[in-house]
């Protein structure tokens, strides 16, 4: 006879089905990232009695292995490069050194603080947090298994939704094997600093840690299999970053591919073949940062008989599985893989369970931001997708050479490029990089979203001096209106 029997047979509770109500949701997230999280408390401000699954730690990869604690590195990495230009400032420092293992010592620390705040935004929203690792069953049920190996189940009323994230994709040619060959999480916290570093992949990931490293005094090597670094961007900025990570000593390969890497000896040896042959690079760590897999298995979709696609699940545009009560959203989904876009897909997708009238997304109006330095920001079409797609555009380009602002901060690098359809004066892209673009873009996401023409943004007064002139700049520029160039 277990416990709750026990109570139970000696009224020290009401009835089994206090048991049952315990075990019963109105929904049940499986995930507590930035989708599943956010989603949670989303459906308890609709009223519904929602619970969170979660294996490991709350707020999932981006608040304790991706977005939060990459940003602390890359933080500490600006200042660290502030302080080594310090005399351009007029500011005489004696004499400075990276801490690496203190710059990682801060990253930890901010991860587990922003965890723990994501605790008290459960407690506060009064949804439960249940450990443990969580597979869908029939009937709206989730088991879920906890570190001692016992399984418990729980009803969802409503609905499952799963938020199960991704994970460090790895090639057969290049398995990690969490020492020499690494994913972006070892590489927040190698014990030791790398003198040398090869990167392979230029998306996000990568550039931003080949920055960090580079910026810290590590020889760094980045290759790309394609022709262009960071290359779902617009061209010019691409160019523009190349140029920038040149002049700080990172070396660039592109239309290069990594065919093996020995790691026998002391440190690794990578081949890349590249267009004029095969080279062989020597270094420490090799990073592999090219993409990511979701985390579909193991997690019952079989047996509940969910759908996917090519490691993906499908669902419709509210997010519901071909199976009704079962919801997806995130990385598991073909969607953009990021943290917005999953906090955006999960309060739509719930909203609409709740019996609300939520528009579905507008992915062609999502913001990407990458925080190297020079920082990218983008949303819309590049200009190479504007005319491939048969529009007549104008381009407007301000480079932040030209912008006071830039200039007394010390960061003239990059500019704001704006591509309006030439027609009807609509803006179907923007593209930024420079210093704080990241917090410019979400003007160019509302704009988009507002219908707002070239003309109307060009009489959008903006405050001077800002980098954020740049974008009225740019407008103006497009229709040969520009003053400062």
């Amino acid at each position: 006879m277990n416990l709750c029997n026990a109570l139970i047979m000696n009224n020290s509770l009401p009835s089994r089905l206090s048991i049952l109500n315990f075990m019963n949701y109105d929904i049940i997230v499986v995930g507590s990232g930035p989708g599943g999280y956010v989603t949670a408390i989303r459906a308890s401000q609709l009223g519904l009695k929602t619970a969170v699954i979660e294996k490991e730690s709350l707020g999932g990869i981006c608040l304790n292995w991706g977005c939060i604690p990459t940003k602390a590195l890359l933080k500490s990495a600006n200042v660290f490069e502030y302080i080594s230009h310090a005399a351009d400032y007029g500011i005489n420092v004696k004499e400075s050194s990276a801490d690496f293992g203190g710059m990682v010592k801060r990253s930890r620390g901010v991860a587990e603080g922003m965890s723990k705040g994501v605790q008290f935004l459960m407690n506060k929203n009064k949804i439960d947090v249940i450990m443990g690792t969580g597979a869908v069953k029939a009937g709206k049920k989730v088991a879920v298994t906890d570190d001692k190996g016992k399984t418990t189940e729980y009803t969802a009323n409503k609905g499952v939704i799963i938020a199960t994230g991704a994970r460090s994709r790895q090639l057969p040619n290049l398995p990690q094997d969490g020492e020499k060959v690494i994913g972006y999480r070892k590489a927040m916290t190698l014990e030791k600093q790398p003198k040398k570093l090869v990167v392979v992949g230029s998306g996000a990931i990568g550039v931003e840690f080949a920055y960090f490293y580079n910026a810290i005094g590590t020889e760094v090597t980045v290759v790309e299999y394609l022709p262009n670094i960071v290359p779902i961007e617009d061209k010019d900025v691409s160019k523009e970053l190349t140029k920038s990570f040149k002049k700080s000593g990172i070396k660039v390969m592109t239309d290069s591919s990594v065919e093996s890497v020995d790691t026998s000896g002391k440190g690794c040896v990578v081949s890349v073949k590249t267009k004029k042959g095969e080279e062989k690079i020597e270094c420490d760590v090799v990073l592999s940062a090219v993409g990511i897999e979701a985390n579909i298995e193991n997690i019952g979709l079989e047996d509940v008989g969910i759908v996917t696609d090519r490691g993906r699940i499908i669902v419709d545009e509210f997010y519901q599985t071909n199976m009704p009560g079962y919801y997806a959203i995130g990385d598991v989904l073909p969607t953009a893989a990021l943290a917005h876009v999953a906090s955006a897909e999960g309060i739509i997708c719930v909203e609409k369970i709740a019996g609300e009238n939520p528009d579905p997304l507008d992915y062609g109006n999502i913001p990407g931001c990458t925080y190297c330095s020079p920082e990218i920001a983008s949303v819309g079409m590049t200009e190479a997708q504007a005319i491939d797609a048969g529009h007549e555009i104008k381009v407007g380009k301000f480079p932040f050479a030209a912008s006071g602002k830039a200039s007394a901060a010390g960061a003239k690098e990059g500019f704001v490029k704006l591509i309006f359809d030439a027609k009807y004066g609509e803006l179907l892209g923007g593209h930024m990089i420079g210093a704080n673009v990241t917090e410019m873009i979400a003007e160019i996401v509302a704009i988009r979203k507002l219908e707002v023409t070239g003309h109307e943004l060009i009489k959008t007064v903006h405050p001077h001096p800002t980098m954020s002139e740049a974008v009225m700049e740019a407008a103006a520029a497009a229709y040969d209106e520009v003053i400062h160039l």
